[in-house]
C-alpha cells in the first residue's frame, strides 16, 4: 500500500507549496483596486472640508472685525475696513484666497478657492453685512443658497 506524503519508499514524489499562485496575486490585486476605489474619493471628500472648515472660520473672523470697525466708525469704508484684515484673516487660510469689497453701504467678503492648494477654484463662500451667507461648489458640490455648504450634497454648517 502506498501512502501519499509519507517518508517510505512512496512512489509519488512529495510537492511542497512554496510562494503564491498568479490568480491569489490577482485576487488580492483586484480586491486591493475596489478598495482604493471607493477609499480614495471619500478620503479626497474629506480633506476638502477640513480646507471649507478654514474658509468659513476665515469668513467669520473677517465678519467679525467689519463689524468691529463699523462700531468703531459708523460706516464701512475700503481705507479701513477693507485695507488690512483680509491679510490678517487669511494668515493660518492656504487653501482659500479671502477678499472684502465694500458694496453701498455694507461689504461682501469672498473666500474663493486656491488651486495651488488642492481646492477648486469653484468653492467660493461669501458673507455679508446682514450676515447672510452663500456658497457654490464645483460640478458635483451643490451649492448653499442660504448657508455654507461643507459636504458634496449641499449640507450646510
Amino acid at each position: 500500500m502506498v501512502v501519499f506524503g509519507s517518508r517510505s519508499g512512496s512512489t509519488v514524489t512529495r510537492h511542497r507549496a512554496r510562494g503564491f499562485t498568479l490568480l491569489e496575486v490577482m485576487i488580492v490585486c483586484v480586491i486591493v483596486a475596489v478598495l482604493a476605489a471607493i477609499a480614495l474619493p471619500n478620503y479626497s471628500d474629506y480633506v476638502k472640508r477640513g480646507k471649507i472648515i478654514e474658509a468659513t472660520t476665515g469668513l467669520s473672523d473677517m465678519r467679525t472685525r467689519l463689524e468691529q470697525y463699523f462700531l468703531d466708525n459708523r460706516k464701512y469704508d475700503n481705507a479701513g475696513a477693507c485695507g488690512v484684515d483680509p491679510a490678517v484673516a487669511e494668515a493660518n487660510i492656504k487653501a482659500f484666497t479671502i477678499t472684502c469689497a465694500i458694496v453701498g453701504t455694507g461689504y461682501l467678503v469672498t473666500a474663493r478657492g486656491n488651486p495651488a492648494q488642492g481646492m477648486d477654484t469653484g468653492f467660493v463662500y461669501t458673507i455679508d453685512q446682514s450676515s447672510a451667507k452663500h456658497s457654490d461648489g464645483p460640478t458635483g458640490w451643490a451649492p448653499g443658497a442660504t448657508c455654507w455648504a461643507i459636504r458634496k450634497d449641499g449640507s450646510c454648517s
